[in-house]
């Protein structure tokens, strides 16, 4: 797969993509990570890529002659059909279904704005989509780029040591993942839950799913509330609060 990154900062970008799952996508040949700089397209002597926003206010635009000038060229080493994504405070939230979705694509452009971000023209006419990591303000979209590159890569065949990996992460089944033990046995006198010590797969999968369900409903009840449950995750649900109902003493 391909990904193109339009960034003012590319070795921001080149530094950070040669580690872990990432670095071993790439150099597995299973990612190609490119960048372009809209500096490299601006016409004057002091490669201005940003102006005063019309109608005043503060901060500065990115100009749409070097921005457009590069998405142009990232586009030309990109498949046809590869998705054009502008990472935004104002798109919408970045989850792991737009990951699925852009690992099974031929290809992706990701387009990092700064400053006040880019004139909305070039949105209009060069953009698929927006979307954003999250409800807060960054300097730059480069690091939601990476954030975004690092979870399509880790779905690609291949960058992950096993791929049950990719299938049963948070948010995979519209769950978090319950906790993960390893060895000692035992620590600071927590042992590792009886179960996952003996070697009855089907309990260590309902184990599993109902530690889950459980976390999801304390810590993300709108994931339940939007994706639903199982017959069998509700039981485990309500197996799960009627357990902790009556380690309250029955409240």
């Amino acid at each position: 797969m391909r990904i193109e990154v339009v960034t003012l900062f590319p070795d921001l970008v080149r530094h950070a993509i040669g580690f872990g799952v990432l670095g071993r996508a790439i150099e597995r040949g299973l990612l190609v990570v490119g960048v372009e700089d809209p500096r490299a397209h601006a016409s004057d002597v002091h490669r201005t890529v940003d102006d005063r926003p019309y109608g005043g206010g503060p901060g500065m635009v990115l100009k749409p002659e070097p921005t457009a000038a590069a998405i142009e060229a990232a586009v030309r080493r990109l498949p046809a059909g590869a998705p054009r994504v502008y990472l935004s405070a104002q798109g919408e939230r970045f989850e792991q279904r737009h990951a699925a979705e852009w690992a099974a694509a031929p290809g992706l452009l990701l387009v990092a704005g700064r400053y006040e971000g880019l004139d909305e023209r070039v949105i209009e006419t060069m953009v698929d989509r927006e979307v954003s990591i999250g409800d807060f303000v960054l300097s730059g979209g480069e690091v939601p780029a990476l954030a975004v590159i690092d979870a399509v890569a880790r779905l690609l065949p291949g960058a992950l040591g096993d791929e049950r990996s990719s299938v049963e992460e948070s948010f995979s089944d519209g769950l978090l993942e319950g906790p993960h033990y390893t060895r000692p046995m035992s620590f600071r006198g927590r042992d590792v839950p009886a179960v996952l010590q003996g070697g009855d797969h089907a309990a260590i999968r309902r184990w599993r799913l109902k530690q889950a369900v459980a976390r999801t409903w304390e810590r993300r009840p709108d994931l339940i509330a939007r994706g639903g449950l199982s017959a069998e995750a509700s039981a485990l649900l309500n197996e799960y609060l009627a357990e902790r109902r009556t380690a309250r003493g029955g409240r």
